[in-house]
């Protein structure tokens, strides 16, 4: 018996526009758009949860899923870098910046290291009931991380996975044999 996850990457925020530290910021009018275009384009699903974060939620509300709240899909801890867009943290503090991009156990930031985020993202996918499909409404570092776990790849590649947003990833498999079936499907035609 196997399961199905779909994981949605929440639609776009003032922070996913800025290339910014998420702040727990609503979607931006072009991300309400979205979602609304997107409405209905999912597949049923026995199970609908969603980060706490208000972009998460809006997402889920307005692609019509009655979602869950799950704690453990919520967004990487940024610490006291929320808010502030990387090349601002970048131009600040440098050696910080340059540790938590090489370094999977750091978190300059007082944060969640990388090396804690995927620990936590791979425990939830132990979670997952046999043979229901999940419906996950969450944010792209997470989705990063279920990809990461899924192909046992190594935390370098977390980087390399590009992942905008709403969009859609999906695997199937069992919890500790996931597969992965595919990446960051654009839920809506868009130009950018």
């Amino acid at each position: 018996m196997s399961s199905r996850i779909t994981l949605v990457s929440h639609s776009s925020t003032s922070a996913t526009n800025s290339a910014a530290f998420a702040s727990d910021e609503p979607l931006d009018a072009r991300g309400a758009g979205w979602v609304e275009q997107a409405r209905g384009r999912l597949p049923r699903a026995v199970r609908v949860l969603t980060s706490p974060a208000p972009a998460c939620r809006q997402t889920a509300d307005g692609l019509g899923l009655s979602a869950v709240i799950e704690p453990a899909l919520a967004d990487w801890d940024p610490g006291r870098w929320r808010g502030r867009t990387l090349d601002e943290v970048a131009a600040a503090e440098p050696h910080a910046v340059t540790a938590w991009l090489s370094e999977p156990d750091s978190s300059p930031h007082g944060g969640e290291s990388h090396l804690l985020l995927l620990a936590r993202v791979a425990d939830w996918l132990d979670t997952v009931p046999d043979d229901v499909h999940t419906v996950a409404v969450t944010h792209s570092a997470v989705v990063r991380c279920a990809v990461l776990s899924a192909l046992d790849a190594p935390l370098s590649a977390f980087w390399r996975i590009d992942v905008a947003p709403l969009t859609a990833t999906q695997l199937r498999g069992t919890p500790g044999r996931w597969t992965l079936r595919s990446t960051a499907v654009p839920l809506v035609t868009r130009n950018d």
